[in-house]
């Protein structure tokens, strides 16, 4: 949904109730976890955040703070959605001047405790988002290098008349995002 001015909080509120009645935008729900479907276009980003467990713990706060979206131009609303399976969460993006609100469900959390401590979760695109799809968003511990990272899976393919009409546009947006929350995550790992 395109706006001319930030959407407030009460149209926020009330966009994600009517987008937690409705279903997905796809039929490969979880995806994220083994192999994306064809058909899609797949974007993939991983960057270290430095080692050890107190930089896993804080990267995993960071995550459940929603703070791989506070890129100024990019944020979650509202910030505090919990990371559970079925919490609906309003992606606000601005491109171009026009701000857009986009909807999405949680379909999984990922909590593995092994070699490879993992921690993370995926949301699937709802009716009120201009693309269809499904994105992982992982914080990893590789115990025996001591590396964690950050690693973000997507598949998506334009929905909306407007994505699909400016899909140059669309996928310089979806490349810039990936990379800004990289870098917030560094951030945030650093405070």
């Amino acid at each position: 949904m395109p706006f001319l001015s930030k959407p407030s909080r009460d149209v926020v509120r009330d966009f994600i109730a009517a987008q937690a009645r409705l279903d997905y935008t796809y039929p490969a729900l979880g995806a994220t976890a083994s192999e994306p479907p064809p058909g899609y276009v797949v974007d993939r980003t991983r960057v270290e955040l430095g080692a050890g467990e107190d930089t896993f713990r804080a990267a995993r706060a960071a995550l459940a703070r929603w703070d791989h979206f506070g890129l100024g131009w990019v944020e979650a609303a509202p910030a505090d959605t919990p990371i559970e399976v079925g919490a609906v969460v309003a992606v606000a993006a601005r491109v171009m001047g026009v701000w857009w609100l986009n909807a999405c469900r949680i379909v999984y959390v990922v909590d593995d405790d092994g070699p490879v401590r993992r921690s993370g979760f995926a949301y699937g695109t709802l009716p009120g988002h201009a693309e269809s799809g499904e994105e992982r968003f992982l914080i990893e511990w590789d115990r025996a290098s001591d590396g964690v990272w950050y690693d973000v899976l997507a598949f998506s393919r334009p929905r909306h008349p407007l994505a699909r009409l400016g899909y140059p546009l669309t996928r310089r947006t979806q490349r810039r995002f990936a990379r800004d929350s990289a870098r917030a995550m560094q951030a945030a790992v650093r405070r």
